[in-house]
């Protein structure tokens, strides 16, 4: 017998809230380097066609298809596959540990999309399966 907090039944429910929420927040990283909101000072003099730029646009339009839920595992391999390099590229040459990297953001969110790769969307999305 297992102690459960939470009914089984509502595992979509949970997966699908899951990947609003994470949505939303890494859409903040999109839009803070495409439009400035909000500000962060090192995005200031950001090019569009800069690495910077390109993933801007990924994790905006890549956020905004994961938040809807459509085309939900392709999405988020990819955004996986960009949080890892962003880890790997920015974060690991600085440190061994995540925590004293500042890594632990995008090491979280690729292992959260590659959940979502694998998993596929849960509840409230447009490509439900």
């Amino acid at each position: 017998m297992t102690l459960r907090i939470i009914p089984q039944r509502f595992a979509p429910h949970a997966q699908g809230l899951l990947r609003i929420a994470a949505a939303l927040l890494f859409m903040q990283h999109g839009a803070a380097k495409l439009f400035g909101v909000p500000h962060v000072a090192m995005f200031e003099d950001l090019k569009l066609f800069s690495l910077l730029g390109a993933a801007g646009i990924i994790e905006l339009f890549g956020g905004l298809l994961l938040l809807l839920g459509l085309f939900t595992r392709p999405v988020a391999f990819i955004l996986s596959g960009q949080m890892a390099v962003a880890y790997f590229f920015f974060h690991a040459g600085q440190d061994l540990w995540p925590l004293l990297n500042k890594g632990e953001l995008a090491a979280l969110y690729c292992f959260v999309f590659l959940f979502f790769a694998a998993a596929g969307p849960g509840a409230f999305a447009i490509d439900r399966e």
